[in-house]
């Protein structure tokens, strides 16, 4: 860590940590250093360099282990005066005969099979060559001539295996680069392409294509500081609070402009604006993340493990909620009473898999109930428990994807009757809003079966955004930037980071009795990006939904996502180019 406090990058300070071993046996071969003492070439430079990759042979010798197979290491020398002399060559000739491993595997193990004349080791740029010289002049003791000597062939050894250990090293970094520009040309052309495609419309809009161009460079920008990639959380919690003030502001101010609304409107309007930005504020502290602040306080650790009344209260409540919105608002093949008692009783048999799931991964939210949780749910086992409610789900779906029409027969708009292409436009429009609704509850469902409880009310801090921006007559270019930065902040406020230690697996083998990466694989990621698949899902609802077809809003959205993912993805490939000595990469 240098004086900044910065750990992980490549400045002196983070990449020259001290190393001290204390015995009582280090006087049999130490008489002690000078100290204080001024160090020598550096400011952390102060009596011998030893390579983190020695640590591990040293010990391993020690204690009379064998030496890691991969191990690139080699016994710190001080540690070798334990042993007379022979001692100390036949530990430095296991430690390359290790080595010498790990070597064939990288060059051809012919170059270590032969032997070579004293000036091949001397006018060779080949690494492969070089040491297969070495290797051979220690195998066959001769050195121009001469027979060896134990001193002579200890620094042999010792230069064999100091060589050895630095090709390594730096195979270990050796990247293609002429791979990594070709994938940074694709990438470029792709985002070149999406900017042109999207360009129009940014245009268009001049001051949402402003938000739009910052965000993305900023975020660019960001990767290359591995500072700023730890906390991230903190780049989107900020830039979607500044843009939801701003879109509060313009509605706001468009409406003021009209000159034709009461106060009690304008007292709506206001409220309708400001609490997205007061959710938000909620959302950024659910759950701590990052690096630098994952210890301090939150709702989800510090709350709500508290008060488990009111967080199975709100569970409860959302599960309710998730069942009137997955009833449909179209004519089904099994009816409404049908749909509306299978909602029910799927939302049901969800609930009752979280309150047998926490009964097992997390029993301490169960405290202070006044009801025993194991009267609350089945005896099934949570596989076949879990398997009951995603084949619920699968058959619900199945239910209720087929009707005839909407249930609505007269279709008028603002107190007028609408001609019959407009009422056909408006009926589709609806018939899919609907659909679409229908799909995000059900969505809503599986993605609440696939989170932590203590997450689950999120869901629908979620809904009551939603809600405000459908009130806010947004256009399709709005929405896809508010659901790109609400994607990214939902992510982070679930728990997740850009490390992959954050990695929840609570849920992924939910259903899952056997060994199975690719079920494992899609319940992981479901899990983990719960958020952004739930705000993907409601940003195509508000785009149907407005008094327009259909399809140019969705094209639009699809152009800004491409533009932004591929920039995205741009930015990430030259960080990591720019930066592939770095430690992070």
């Amino acid at each position: 860590m240098n004086d900044a406090g910065n750990h992980g990058g490549t400045s002196e300070g983070e990449t020259s940590p001290a190393l001290v071993f204390i015995s009582p046996k280090l006087r049999t071969i130490f008489d002690g250093l000078e100290c204080p003492v001024v160090a020598r070439t550096n400011a952390f430079n102060f009596y011998e360099k030893v390579e983190q990759t020695d640590i591990a042979p040293t010990l391993a010798t020690l204690l009379g282990l064998p030496i890691p197979k991969n191990n690139l290491g080699n016994i710190i020398p001080a540690f070798l005066l334990f042993w007379n002399e022979g001692k100390r060559i036949a530990f430095m000739e296991q430690n390359a005969q290790q080595i010498l491993g790990v070597l064939v595997e990288t060059f051809p193990s012919s170059l270590f099979n032969q032997s070579h004349p004293p000036e091949a080791c001397v006018d060779t740029s080949d690494e492969g060559v070089r040491l297969g010289c070495l290797w051979s002049r220690i195998r066959f003791q001769a050195t121009e001539g001469r027979p060896f000597n134990v001193d002579v062939k200890e620094a042999m050894l010792r230069t064999f295996l100091r060589q050895a250990q630095n090709t390594m090293s730096n195979t270990g970094t050796n990247y293609s680069v002429r791979g990594l520009y070709g994938g940074i040309t694709v990438a470029a052309s792709v985002a070149l392409w999406a900017a042109a495609v999207s360009a129009p419309v940014l245009v268009k809009q001049n001051m949402v294509g402003l938000w739009f161009t910052l965000t993305t460079l900023a975020y660019g920008a960001m990767m290359f500081a591995s500072s700023y990639i730890e906390e991230e959380h903190q780049y989107w919690y900020w830039l979607t609070s500044a843009w939801l003030l701003w879109l509060g502001t313009r509605q706001y101010a468009q409406r003021t402009d009209s000159g034709n609304g009461r106060v009690s409107d304008d007292l709506w309007l206001i409220l309708s604006a400001a609490y997205p930005l007061a959710i938000m504020r909620v959302i950024r502290v659910w759950n701590q993340t990052g690096q630098k602040h994952a210890g301090e306080s939150d709702i989800a650790q510090n709350f709500l493990r508290h008060h488990t009344c009111g967080l199975w209260t709100l569970v409860c409540i959302l599960y309710v909620a998730v069942a009137a919105k997955m009833l449909p608002s179209y004519q089904t093949l099994i009816g409404g009473p049908a749909s509306l008692v299978s909602a029910v009783l799927l939302c049901t048999l969800g609930l009752a898999f979280k309150f047998a799931f926490s009964i097992v991964d997390s029993p301490e939210l169960l405290n202070g109930l006044p009801i025993a949780p194991g009267t609350l749910v089945t005896h099934f086992d949570l596989t076949t428990h879990a398997r009951a409610v995603f084949t619920g789900i699968v058959a619900y779906c199945i239910g209720n994807s087929f009707s005839g029409q909407e249930t609505s027969s007269h279709i008028r708009s603002n107190g007028e009757d609408l001609t019959k292409d407009e009422a056909v436009q408006i009926r589709t429009q609806e018939t899919l809003a609907g659909r679409l609704n229908f799909l995000h509850g059900v969505l809503t469902l599986f993605l609440m079966t696939q989170s932590r409880v203590t997450n689950i009310p999120l869901f629908a801090l979620f809904e009551l955004q939603m809600r405000a921006f459908a009130s806010m007559n947004l256009s399709p270019s709005e929405i896809s930037l508010t659901a790109i930065m609400l994607q990214y902040a939902s992510f982070f406020a679930f728990g997740g980071s850009n490390a992959i230690s954050t990695i929840d697996l609570s849920n992924s083998y939910n259903g899952i009795s056997g060994y199975n990466v690719a079920m494992v694989g899609v319940l992981t990621f479901c899990s983990n990006w719960a958020g952004p698949f739930w705000w993907t899902f409601a940003s195509m609802i508000l785009l149907v939904q407005r008094r327009e077809k259909w399809y140019p809003p969705l094209r639009e959205f699809r152009d800004l996502t491409t533009c932004f993912v591929a920039s995205s993805i741009l930015f990430v490939m030259l960080a990591c180019t720019a930066l592939r000595t770095h430690l992070f990469v």
